[in-house]
């Protein structure tokens, strides 16, 4: 992934520039470092390549180097997954990236994996930013930051929902590991 995430950096300042609510787009192949015992892309992967497309989303937009710059950088909280199709063996496909809405605290990312115009698998994450000093940036300074409007796009219900049922307890709290 190393290999990857240089290469995506790399490409900064390559394609067309996006605005931070525009649909990213980053064309991969499967490669033999992806699969699992099965032989097609291992679930665990897909988590790590869909960093890859919030970079490259955030890098052309802009964003990233404003953020940096302020002293920010972004941490997933929350991800779910749902896989309709297996990707293959040197299969190309394209991971697509939209920014679907914002919380108080957090961004809310919507990232599909397609190939051949179908849909194989959707994902959506809940990234919050935090400041390198410690604490979590608010909406209103990462907006500042960042040029973006949090008014043109709408959070689905489903996802606040989906981000209040799977909270664990904040890094600070004391949160023992006990079943019911």
């Amino acid at each position: 992934m190393i290999f990857r995430t240089f290469l995506v950096w790399l490409r900064r300042h390559r394609g067309p520039r996006l605005g931070v609510h525009d649909i990213g787009t980053l064309r991969l192949t499967v490669l033999p470092t992806d699969l699992d015992v099965l032989g097609h892309m291992n679930n665990g992967v897909y988590l790590s390549i869909m960093d890859l497309g919030r970079q490259d989303l955030m890098q052309r937009s802009g964003a990233l180097d404003k953020l940096f710059a302020a002293g920010f950088y972004p941490v997933a909280a929350s991800e779910t997954i749902s896989f309709r199709k297996s990707l293959q063996p040197f299969q190309r496909f394209a991971l697509e990236t939209k920014i679907v809405g914002y919380d108080a605290k957090a961004v809310y990312v919507e990232q599909r994996f397609v190939a051949g115009g179908e849909l194989y698998a959707k994902a959506f994450v809940r990234a919050r930013f935090l400041r390198k000093g410690g604490g979590t940036v608010a909406l209103d300074e990462l907006a500042a930051v960042t040029g973006a409007d949090p008014s043109e796009v709408v959070l689905p219900e489903w996802l606040e929902g989906w981000a209040r049922d799977v909270a664990v307890p904040p890094s600070r709290a004391t949160a023992p590991s006990e079943w019911p």
